[in-house]
């Protein structure tokens, strides 16, 4: 009998953090309380998931350096490849989340003002541990720009010179962050997704909006090469009772 093996992109769940308590927002606001990280990763273990991105969305804001212990500790309980981003603003901070079990670093906030640490990780750990995260807003005519500090800073350079910038700078993957759509369940911005696969030419997550299995398809339709969701994995429905989850059917 001949078998068809299906070529699936990977399902990410983003787990998002406020110094060491496992929050998630709306549009970036609002953050409601969910639990401890610790058990969240617990159970994704269990669901075999693809990867995590761990996000602390209060570092960048507060000046603060990574929770350190708080990573280590959720890296002892992850049996799956683990990305973390939140507060990394120099090398010697890499080097301590890598030697912590970290397999990626997730930059964001850092990328619209030190574009050489990017080519410092890449020439000590190679450009497949940088993932570049891209915030996407929208100004007051619509127009999408990028946003650093969890969505509460607009950069001057346009979206598509932000983004060849990062690129060129030596990521290995591209992180791209709906504001508009996050946790609204609304499904992905596929014309943003659409416009940045066309530019980029590393592989794109796209995160914000996810509602079902067949927005994942859709986005990698429109040109993702992975789909990322916070509240679809943390809450029961959109009536937000919290029940952490995971599936990657579509």
């Amino acid at each position: 009998m001949e078998h068809i093996i299906r070529n699936q992109k990977r399902v990410i769940p983003v787990l998002t953090m406020d110094k060491d308590k496992l929050v998630k927002t709306i549009r970036f606001k609002k953050p409601n309380y969910i639990g401890d990280p610790i058990n969240a990763v617990k159970i994704f273990n269990d669901k075999e998931v693809d990867e995590i991105v761990l996000l602390d969305i209060t570092a960048s804001i507060q000046k603060r350096e990574p929770n350190y212990s708080k990573v280590e500790e959720i890296c002892s309980e992850a049996f799956m490849p683990f990305a973390y981003g939140g507060g990394i603003t120099k090398l010697s901070q890499v080097n301590i989340l890598f030697s912590l079990g970290i397999e990626k670093v997730v930059l964001n906030s850092v990328t619209a003002c030190n574009l050489d640490l990017i080519q410092q990780i890449l020439e000590k750990y190679g450009s497949q541990s940088i993932v570049g995260s891209v915030d996407v807003g929208k100004n007051i005519f619509g127009k999408k720009q990028v946003y650093t500090l969890s969505g509460t800073k607009k950069i001057k350079k346009s979206l598509e010179e932000h983004i060849r910038e990062i690129i060129n700078s030596g990521i290995g993957e591209l992180f791209i962050n709906s504001i508009y759509n996050d946790g609204t369940y609304s499904g992905y911005d596929l014309e943003l997704i659409k416009h940045l696969s066309e530019l980029s030419e590393v592989p794109i997550i796209a995160c914000g909006g996810a509602s079902k299995a067949e927005d994942f398809k859709m986005a990698i339709d429109a040109g993702a090469s992975a789909v990322a969701a916070g509240s679809l994995f943390v809450y029961r429905s959109e009536a937000r009772g919290i029940m952490i989850n995971y599936f990657n059917n579509y």
